[in-house]
């Protein structure tokens, strides 16, 4: 039987133990770079911020280095600085 005060919040609130909060959908993320056939990159430069679909973000690891790539359909929006 799981330990009731570990199922406890800061407020006291008792939650089942099988509770998970929910993960936000989106994320932003800022453009380092971007491959020669992306059919927005007119709009793209280096810093801008895009909001991505998260579950669609590839994390590849190479040379102790991780870096997040994901195809340009998965991006939902550009942020523009104002």
């Amino acid at each position: 039987m799981p330990d009731p005060i570990q199922n406890m919040t800061e407020s006291g609130i008792m939650l089942p133990a099988d509770f998970k909060p929910t993960e936000e959908r989106y994320v932003t993320a800022e453009v380092i770079q971007w491959a020669p056939d992306v059919r927005f990159k007119n709009e793209l430069q280096t810093g801008v911020k895009v909001i991505v679909d998260k579950p669609m973000v590839e994390e590849i690891n190479m040379k102790n280095q991780t870096i997040n790539v994901v195809l340009d359909n998965y991006i939902i929006g550009i942020l523009s600085e104002q």
